[in-house]
């Protein structure tokens, strides 16, 4: 036995120990299908919207908003039925660059201290694929509402081996024009465009 496989195997006797389940025990699946029906909250932990802009034509520049909150409605056997309300707070922004981040939630941007969440809304959802669908909606930002799409992407399902709950993952990308919310600084020579992914995980609550 060499010092790899030693190496691992005292890992894994000592996860126990340490109060952390074996990772084997985690045992997602990839089937729709089995997703249990009922309404769900944001696992806020672990759920990140990340925004991506064109910096002067040069660069790609994001940043990522943490902290949603918010609930899904879902049941796999009627997706059409499925309700979603997600919050975002403005002053979560970060872009790893402090300044920057102080000008984002300013009211010469954001403005967080005035509007402080961005709310999006489902008012219809229609599946695509499998383990895909479109979700229309509506987004609240800076005052202003308007129409939003997400392109989504079931990502897995199954109990949670570290809270033992039952639990669900997407993934969701779309596009916004930050002019149109009244967030108009410095365009266009920092980007009007604004690309969305976002990585949403919701733990069952009824």
């Amino acid at each position: 036995m060499n010092r790899k496989t030693l190496a691992a195997l005292a890992l894994a006797m000592s996860l126990p120990a340490l109060g952390v389940p074996a990772l084997v025990s985690a045992q997602a699946t990839l089937a729709p299908s089995a997703v249990a029906a009922g309404t769900y909250a944001v696992e806020s932990n672990h759920t990140l919207a990340e925004f991506t802009v064109s910096h002067f034509g040069f660069t790609d520049f994001f940043g990522v908003i943490p902290g949603a909150t918010g609930t899904l409605t879902l049941d796999p056997k009627n997706v059409a039925a499925t309700k979603l309300d997600v919050s975002l707070p403005v002053a979560a922004i970060s872009t790893t660059n402090t300044t920057l981040d102080g000008e984002l939630k300013s009211a010469d941007w954001f403005d967080a201290a005035k509007y402080p969440t961005i709310r999006f809304v489902a008012t219809k959802v229609v599946q695509t694929g499998e383990r895909t669908a479109k979700i229309e909606g509506s987004v609240t930002m800076h005052g202003v509402t308007r129409p939003l799409t997400l392109d989504a992407t079931f990502y897995g399902a199954g109990i949670n081996p570290i809270t033992k709950g039952n639990t669900v993952g997407f993934s969701a990308t779309g596009t916004l024009k930050r002019s149109e919310f009244g967030v108009s600084k410095y365009v266009p020579l920092v980007g009007d465009t604004v690309q969305l992914k976002i990585a949403a995980a919701f733990e069952k609550k009824a």
